[in-house]
């Protein structure tokens, strides 16, 4: 057989190897044992490596780490990644998550515009950040590859790439149950099980289901204050509508495995997700806005009296100062005067992963899949009865894709990755606005149709000289896009402010090369050093909220040319790794909002994105991982990073002094945990980790009002084993001492007067109960 075959059958002795390694100090493990830590298998580059002997710089994270941390979604893994942001989007953004590594990334849900961060379940791309707020549902391990991919993973891996590997199937009867209680009236249920159908073929089904309440109680102002004049909406003595920062989220995913030999292999699967819940949990931090020229719409004057608090907002989903009416579409009602509060996501796909043994040099990999979904979402801006701002939202997606490779090997020494990838995709995005604060009184429905595609070839090669390696690939792709604009009345009739750009088609096609040259050299069994230059880039597109036809233009992609150097090591007798790398990006054609777009349509309202700036990024990671005695598991990591841009177009109105949004300077995790032996009653293992993340700004027009300022957040979990160890039972503390901080700051306060924030869930606690066989 190959030794470059992709093979699901080594998903076994990958398990433990990240179980003692990734998951490190994983209390099924004795507490006597010795953590082999240089054994973490990856497959970034296409084939199976150590993780101590692949030149990237790779945070890999098993699943009984995940379960040590109490992770169980996918934004959580930012803690203990260096130079890592992952935060769930605001109301305004729908159901996504924003991705950032080493200062690139997107925090932008609209399907004009692309990631920064490729993100991979089973080496399927999920092209956009909606619906990337992911359940870490049976994984066998998460690799976050920090650094441009743009030759392994290709385009929208500037920044690097999050890639989720599931378990697979192998047909042992394993399996688990596990249930949660916890604040708030968290209930969880998630499981597994894998089981043989024939000799030959095995199958694998996975579920989770998981409830709360929200944090962010959501109150009627009119109620409240009946002095204020403004009418209630409730009777109810709490004057509560609800709280918005639920949790209601549940998925399955099936998978069949079909391996009649050790030369053929096939994996089918399929996965559904249905995320229904309240708004992110949202409050008002500045409200001065109350100028009648630019806002003509008799109403509710909007101030800061509708600041409600830490942990509450008076948002009441309806425009109080003029006409509203809800609209026909999925999730809301048809002339009703208020809309929901619910954000849905329901949505899933198929994949068919073939892996064939040609040769015993050469192996084929067939990677077939498809996905859609649908989400809908509302957004009080001004979270008031004010009538600042307010969008009604349904995005309708479908995907498919196909990727093809060939693993080979010449001799001895040379082993080499041929292949090719092709996507399809489009995006029907419906929406209403009622924006007052533009300067007109912006009602109108948007009902784009958006449609890209992209194809690539590719192909990677390492020569092997003792202990040197010389890599080096190529990736060239192509990649298309159209967006056409309809903007309407409610009744279909043209919109008096907009009707110039009702049914006009911006389009956009470019095509880009990258590369990748790295060697590395093995001095001792327990040290590696490599340097690396690679490429990447992001997609182009067409500016998604043009004002008049002429800002119907289409931006070109960024680029980044990474230069980094490292060491990967095994310390303290080869019970731990320690690990450091430095960069330098060369970061060009910044894709940044024009504020003022003249060249475009003239005066008047802009918001168009083009390629405006060039940046330099500076940056150091270090992390560590080991059992460093028996039973005494310790992990940390920091990290450091400077933005600064060199280039910036006036018209964006940013200052030469400012800085990448979400891109804190320094970051910091370390974890601690030690397995107790209680003999024949099993083990208990203590646990605790703290995080640290520095100050930074949300918004490219850095100010006070869009800082989040530094925190430090810390849990624990104390889990007994049984001597058996099928059955544990672990008791969680998040947040434990109650900081408030930040997730998101959305700043409108220069076009209407407003900022709003998500803080972080604030003390949690819960209950676990699981059970394995």
């Amino acid at each position: 057989m190959s030794r470059f075959r992709l093979s699901k059958t080594f998903s076994s002795a990958a398990a433990v190897s990240l179980g003692a390694a990734g998951a490190l100090g994983a209390s099924a493990l004795p507490a006597a044992a010795q953590v082999e830590t240089d054994e973490i298998v990856v497959t970034a580059q296409f084939r199976e490596q150590r993780l101590q002997d692949t030149p990237l710089s790779i945070t890999a994270i098993g699943a009984e780490m995940l379960e040590a941390r109490s992770q169980t979604s996918l934004s959580e893994i930012a803690a203990q990644a260096p130079n890592v942001t992952l935060v769930p989007s605001s109301a305004s953004f729908g159901p996504s998550l924003g991705a950032s590594i080493r200062g690139v990334g997107q925090f932008d849900f609209n399907p004009a515009v692309e990631p920064g961060v490729g993100i991979y379940v089973d080496d399927v791309y999920l092209p956009t950040i909606t619906g990337s707020i992911l359940d870490l549902l049976d994984l066998e391990r998460v690799e976050v590859l920090r650094g441009p991919q743009g030759t392994l993973t290709g385009r929208n891996s500037i920044g690097g790439a999050i890639r989720l590997v599931s378990s697979q199937p192998t047909g042992q009867g394993a399996g688990f149950v596990e249930g949660v209680y916890g604040s708030r009236n968290r209930i969880g249920f998630r499981g597994s099980a894998d089981f043989a159908i024939t000799d030959t073929v095995f199958a694998r089904i996975s579920g989770v289901t998981k409830q709360q309440d929200g944090y962010v109680g959501r109150y009627d102002y009119g109620c409240v204050v009946p002095a204020s004049g403004i009418p209630a909406q409730l009777a109810s003595v709490d004057c509560k509508f609800g709280e918005h920062g639920e949790t209601g989220y549940s998925a399955v995913r099936g998978m069949l495995r079909f391996a009649p030999s050790d030369t053929f292999d096939l994996t089918l699967s399929a996965d559904y997700t249905r995320d229904k819940r309240t708004a992110p949990g949202e409050v008002l931090l500045a409200a001065n806005f109350n100028n009648p020229e630019t806002n003509p719409a008799p109403g509710v004057p909007f101030d800061s009296r509708f600041i409600c608090g830490e942990f509450c907002n008076f948002a009441a989903f309806a425009q109080a100062g003029g006409a509203w009416q809800g609209f026909p579409f999925t999730g809301y009602p048809l002339n009703a005067t208020a809309a929901t509060d619910e954000h849905v996501f329901e949505g899933g796909g198929a994949s068919a992963h073939l892996i064939v043994d040609i040769t015993d040099t050469l192996t084929l990999t067939s990677i077939s899949a498809y996905r859609d979904y649908e989400s809908t979402f509302s957004a009080d801006d001004d979270l008031s009865p004010a009538n600042l701002g307010f969008g009604q939202n349904r995005l309708d997606h479908t995907f498919w894709s196909q990727e093809i490779r060939l693993n080979g090997e010449v001799g001895d020494r040379i082993d080499y990755t041929l292949g090719g990838y092709y996507s399809d995709q489009k995006t029907t995005y419906f929406t209403y606005q009622d924006i007052r604060y533009a300067g007109i009184p912006l009602q109108f429905i948007g009902d784009d149709p958006v449609n890209a595609d992209t194809w690539a070839l590719f192909g990677t090669a390492t020569w092997s000289y003792f202990d040197l390696n010389v890599t080096g690939g190529v990736r060239y792709t192509e990649e298309n896009k159209d967006y056409t604009f309809y903007r309407r009345n409610r009744d279909g009739s043209p919109n008096p402010f907009l009707a110039a750009i009702d049914g006009f088609t911006g389009y956009y096609s470019g095509n880009q090369t990258d590369y990748r040259l790295s060697a590395d050299y093995r001095w001792t069994p327990s040290f590696l050093t490599y340097a690396t230059i690679a490429t990447g880039f992001k997609g182009g597109g067409i500016g998604p909220r043009p004002f008049a036809p002429a800002q119907v233009q289409p931006f070109s992609p960024e680029t980044v040319t990474a230069y980094e150097v490292g060491f990967k090591s095994s310390v303290l007798e080869d019970r731990a790794t320690f690990n450091m790398a430095a960069f330098f990006n060369d970061y060009t054609d910044i894709q940044l909002l024009l504020l003022s777009c003249p060249q475009f349509g003239g005066p008047g309202p802009c918001a168009l994105p083009q390629n405006a700036g060039d940046a330099e990024v500076w940056g150091v990671e270090a992390e560590f991982v080991g059992e460093i005695i028996d039973g005494l598991t310790v992990d940390g990591a920091l990290s450091w990073l400077d933005f600064e841009y060199t280039r910036l177009n006036a018209l964006t109105g940013l200052p030469a002094n400012s800085t990448q949004v979400y891109t804190p300077e320094w970051k910091a995790s370390a974890g601690v945990q030690y397995v107790i032996d209680l003999g024949q009653s099993g083990s208990l293992t203590p646990r605790i980790d703290a995080s640290f993340q520095d100050e930074m700004f949300t918004n490219s027009l850095n100010g006070p009002l869009n800082e989040i300022d530094a925190y430090t957040l810390a849990n624990a979990r104390l889990t007994w084993r049984n001597a058996a160890e099928d059955i544990t039972v672990s008791l969680e503390g998040t947040n434990l001492f109650d900081e408030y901080y930040f997730l998101t700051k959305y700043d409108l306060s220069g076009a209407a007067g407003l900022v709003k924030g998500q803080p972080g869930r604030p003390r949690e606690w819960a209950i676990t109960v699981r059970r394995n066989f």
